[in-house]
């Protein structure tokens, strides 16, 4: 039987971007990097489910989403920004391969730094951030999802690179062999990955060549 929460907070924190707040069951439980299928409690939508990361921590009173929506698919994510404080989603029990597994790189494209985000939060939380460096690509700036809590948590080792738009902040390109070989100097770390699945070919090619091994990826499979 799927939960049913209902929407305490919803609002934009970039132009593409929602978070959500909910009530959180007394029985629910979830792990930082882990995800569920989230489906609207309304008619038509209830069997149309999406899987969203929670980016809150297990320990708050409280579930939180950030998702990225994406008006012209005239799907769920599309759905979400007309639901308000007071409507309610269906959420199944937590699932998901991500976790953390020690200091490392991560590397996320776009809304795939999603997973991330709950794991940076529990380390801020428990001083533990050292270590740990997050390479984030995206098309531009604005794309840059919580920019101030990566570059306050992680402050140098918060790198960025865009793809479609020249800045004089961040580098031009992209997550490619040469920007990796850049910025990865221990290729014995942990190394995190999430992204669009052709991203995420392409960079654990890249890592392959770089000297890293299968074992020491944390990615969820892909299909």
């Amino acid at each position: 039987m799927p939960h049913k929460v209902k929407i305490q907070e919803i609002g934009f924190i970039t132009h593409n971007v929602l978070r959500i707040q909910t009530q959180r069951p007394a029985d629910y439980s979830f792990e930082p990097g882990q995800a569920t299928e989230v489906a609207l409690d309304k008619e038509g939508w209830r069997e149309k489910k999406r899987p969203f990361t929670f980016t809150g921590l297990p320990d708050d009173g409280f579930l939180q989403f950030t998702i990225k929506v994406y008006p012209n698919h005239d799907g769920v994510t599309d759905m979400l920004q007309t639901l308000e404080q007071g409507d309610h989603l269906l959420l199944d029990d937590a699932w998901g391969a991500i976790s953390y597994q020690g200091p490392g790189v991560f590397l996320a494209g776009g809304a795939g730094v999603t997973p991330f985000i709950a794991i940076f939060r529990q380390l801020a939380q428990q001083n533990q951030l050292e270590g740990n460096k997050l390479l984030f690509a995206n098309q531009r700036e604005r794309d840059i999802i919580m920019q101030s809590e990566f570059h306050r948590w992680l402050g140098k080792d918060f790198i960025n690179i865009l793809s479609d738009e020249h800045s004089s902040k961040f580098p031009h390109g992209f997550m490619d062999t040469e920007f990796l070989k850049e910025h990865i100097t221990d290729t014995d770390a942990k190394f995190y990955l999430c992204g669009p699945p052709p991203m995420m070919k392409s960079v654990q090619q890249d890592l392959a060549k770089l000297g890293v091994s299968k074992n020491q990826l944390v990615t969820e499979e892909l299909s």
